[in-house]
């Protein structure tokens, strides 16, 4: 589909739960950090033709609410790079429940999942504050890589935060 032509859009008629942003690797019982909320304003070049967001910048504020979640453990990428350390992302989905439109205020709420000590795992809500409704969700599946692109392990301090 091209760009503009409403891609992110349910059908007519059609009903979507949106219980949670989990996974369907079966990771439900893995030990999880506290969430975080970052918020985000819609802007204008994030829209398309139709003025509904462009569904590849979900991904963009997916981000947005990993690199708080991260710094609300006390560690930012540029702390995990000094470090040797990359999260390099291995797997992405996101399912787009509500449009959201220009200006639009939006909650990103992220909570991480350690699935392995060389693994980890983001759940994702797109919240519009204003209906109180669920815009999105979504989950990446990171690897942790060390400087030589080798399979690393977090932290033991990041690691016990999900204990």
């Amino acid at each position: 589909m091209r760009r503009g032509d409403g891609e992110n859009r349910m059908p007519h008629g059609a009903r979507r739960r949106a219980t949670s942003a989990s996974s369907s690797r079966g990771t439900g019982d893995a030990p999880s950090a506290k969430a975080s909320t970052s918020s985000v304003r819609v802007r204008y070049a994030e829209t398309d033709q139709m003025g509904v967001v462009y569904y590849a910048n979900y991904f963009v504020w997916f981000e947005v609410g990993r690199c708080e979640w991260l710094r609300n453990l006390g560690w930012s990428y540029r702390e995990m790079e000094a470090e040797g350390l990359s999260l390099p992302v291995i797997a992405a989905s996101c399912e787009y429940l509500r449009p959201t439109r220009y200006d639009d205020q939006l909650e990103v709420r992220t909570s991480g999942w350690l699935l392995s000590p060389v693994r980890i795992e983001f759940r994702y809500e797109v919240i519009q504050p204003s209906g109180a409704s669920i815009a999105a969700v979504g989950h990446t599946i990171h690897a942790v890589m060390n400087a030589r692109g080798r399979p690393g392990r977090l932290p033991e301090r990041i690691r016990v935060a999900f204990s």
